[in-house]
């Protein structure tokens, strides 16, 4: 019976310790503008990342910033830092923060918070000037916010 019970306890300790719970927007850590643990528990997708870098429904980062690694877009923008070398220039605990919450770390940026649901005047339902019936979502999946900073971090100088 002893010899059954030690693999069971085994299984369900790696078990339990491959079940992560995703962040919730409201309970991410910062210290020093930087996030620490991830967001979800499970690498970012750096190819998923561009994808929300140079999307407009999702988060249209080049809109504000210019990335060489990406000369296909069209229009980038220039009121933000060029993104080239981000991941030398920043840790991944600094670029997540940043992409979550860039408050935190430049006091006056007017980069959008990312994964945020609260502490802002959002639109309305439909814009409307009415308020939405319930808590909208934050503007990326702590996946892609994930994604993103897998993303970043492959611009090094």
């Amino acid at each position: 019976m002893k010899s059954a019970i030690v693999p069971l306890s085994l299984a369900t300790a790696l078990f339990a310790g491959a079940a992560v719970a995703e962040i919730a927007p409201g309970m991410v850590t910062f210290a020093d503008g930087a996030v620490a643990e991830s967001l979800t528990g499970q690498p970012g997708d750096p190819q998923a990342g561009v994808t929300v870098v140079t999307s407009r429904a999702l988060g249209n980062c080049v809109a504000c910033h210019s990335v060489g690694a990406l000369p296909d877009v069209q229009f980038p923008g220039d009121i933000g830092p060029m993104l080239d070398g981000a991941g030398s220039r920043w840790t991944e605990a600094q670029l997540r923060g940043i992409v979550t919450n860039a408050k935190m770390t430049f006091e006056a940026s007017f980069m959008p918070a990312f994964y945020k649901t609260t502490g802002f005047t959002r639109p309305g339902d439909g814009y409307t000037g009415e308020a939405a019936p319930a808590d909208l979502p934050p503007i990326l999946s702590a996946q892609q916010i994930e994604d993103v900073v897998a993303y970043l971090m492959t611009l090094k100088d």
